[in-house]
């Protein structure tokens, strides 16, 4: 009789909860499992370095800290499937809570939701185009998420990751650098969130990917997006591979300090 084949090793599951930064290209948003995109290129180049690994995008367009913690508690596919089945979890959020605002959250959100059509067309457009100006004129001393509360929601993912998946390795990154024109391209905010996000994760003893330095040196070249925001191809590729660099340092499957 032929002996019984050995079951095949399971991958490692990489979990990327995050906003449009994971899944929109130097042209439009993509399908999460286009291979060019970040978290694939991690997964394929630690596949490639001998620990197969596959990674799972979940995420919104203009997520924050908050929108990625209602997720962690409100979606039943997230916290029943995804997480418990994860054995490394990237909280890529945080990016779009220190971008300037000029509108209290729950005011810009419920844009969207005015009617009647020519109200809501209208409303959108005039917030379009004052935003800028109002990003210059406060210069970022307004955010789309104040800081306290990115660092409250950030906890808050951290504590219920831990919850739903004790075992998974969580890692969470720096803000990256922007020149967005719908912002004034005003970035006087940015590197105090740095700053925060470093102080954050030595207390909450969370790994960082420091995508402030990765990213900074292809900002204003060819191939990014033009809305000074999302990444062009190379820049997917770089963050990609340094991710997979990090995430190798001890293995992919042991808790280890990321660079």
């Amino acid at each position: 009789m032929p002996l019984p084949s050995e079951p095949a090793a399971r991958s490692h599951e990489i979990l990327v909860l995050s906003d449009s930064l994971a899944f929109h290209g130097p042209g439009m948003g993509e399908l999460t499992t286009e291979p060019r995109l970040w978290p694939n290129v991690l997964a394929a180049a630690l596949t490639a370095g001998g620990a197969a690994s596959s990674a799972t995008i979940f995420g919104r367009r203009g997520w924050t800290a908050r929108d990625a913690w209602f997720a962690v508690t409100r979606d039943p596919y997230l916290y029943s499937v995804l997480l418990p089945r994860a054995d490394t979890v990237i909280l890529a959020v945080g990016g779009m809570d220190y971008l300037p605002a000029i509108l209290p959250a729950h005011l810009r959100e419920g844009i969207r939701l005015l009617r009647p059509k020519p109200v809501r067309l209208a409303a959108t457009a005039t917030f379009r185009r004052l935003q800028p100006v109002g990003s210059r004129l406060l210069n970022g001393r307004w955010r789309n998420l104040p800081q306290g509360l990115t660092d409250h929601y950030l906890t808050r993912c951290v504590q219920g990751i831990r919850h739903f998946q004790p075992d998974a390795r969580i890692v969470g990154i720096t803000p990256p650098p922007h020149v967005a024109p719908g912002y004034g391209r005003v970035t006087a905010g940015h590197q105090r969130a740095v700053h925060a996000t470093l102080a954050w994760a030595e207390r909450l003893n969370v790994d960082l990917l420091r995508l402030d330095q990765w990213v900074a040196p292809h900002i204003g070249s060819s191939g990014m997006n033009v809305d000074g925001i999302h990444w062009g191809w190379n820049c997917h590729r770089d963050v990609g591979e340094r991710t997979a660099g990090v995430l190798a340092q001890q293995s992919v499957t042991g808790a280890a300090g990321a660079e």
